[in-house]
């Protein structure tokens, strides 16, 4: 099914992107895995090379364009082609909106939401000439629609990344490209053992989520029969943002 896809999962080292990166892999795609950190992207690329899978780390601070633009010229370099962009990198920070300072606000509105907008417009420039064009799928959050005190930040960027899929979805239409976004709940990236009870219990499903379900979405909405879906965000977090707290 993905046998001739390139993907290029940026923040893709660890966490969800990993996650994502393993399930691509895993079913024939070549994989760009961009990322800040410089030891764990080698390592997962190895890692997956060696498991007879085709991947590439390229360093990138997608904060940067100048870093945007040579991860997609390597891509192209090294696979040819782009054909499936994961818009994952991403940061968060908690800060009282009394203290927030302006270089705080611009550094993670433009790490989470401004690279969104320029990671997609350099991938589109390249699906458009495919034959069968594009799928572009950003990583939005629950946290666009509910929120903790103190993200006035972060969830300013995942709002916004609702809000840009369906008009770069309208942009690129025309060139074939579909454009979605993913807004996960609490996905664990890391000791699953040591959640509690009442931790899963929160989840209409029993459990709390892991970056496997965050991939199995990235796999329907980049699946080349499902092209009639563009312009929306799926809420993937376990039924959690459904359930009343005032539930017996």
């Amino acid at each position: 099914m993905f046998e001739k896809s390139v993907v290029v999962v940026t923040g893709g080292a660890q966490g969800i992107g990993e996650g994502i990166v393993r399930a691509y892999a895993q079913r024939g795609a070549k994989v760009v895995i961009a990322d800040v950190n410089v030891e764990l992207g080698h390592q997962l690329a190895q890692e997956c090379n060696e498991q007879g899978y085709s991947a590439l780390f390229v360093e990138a601070d997608v904060s940067k364009e100048q870093d945007i633009v040579a991860l997609m010229q390597q891509t192209i370099q090294h696979f040819g082609t782009i054909t499936i962009l994961i818009n994952n990198a991403g940061k968060f920070e908690h800060v009282s909106p009394y203290d927030i300072t302006v270089a705080q606000w611009h550094n993670l509105l433009q790490t989470n939401l401004t690279s969104v907008l320029f990671c997609s417009r350099e991938a589109a420039k390249i699906m458009r000439t495919n034959e069968l064009g594009g799928s572009i799928v950003s990583l939005a959050s629950t946290r666009a629609f509910m929120s903790e005190p103190y993200s006035e930040a972060y969830a300013a960027s995942k709002g916004g990344i609702v809000a840009l899929t369906h008009a770069l979805a309208r942009s690129f239409g025309p060139d074939n490209i579909t454009v979605n976004c993913i807004s996960p709940g609490w996905i664990e990236t890391g000791d699953y053992e040591q959640l509690r009870a009442i931790d899963h219990e929160q989840h209409l499903v029993g459990r709390v989520g892991v970056p496997e379900d965050i991939a199995q979405a990235c796999l329907y909405l980049t699946n080349p029969a499902n092209r009639f879906v563009t312009g929306i965000n799926i809420t993937v977090d376990g039924g959690m943002t459904k359930k009343m707290i005032y539930e017996e």
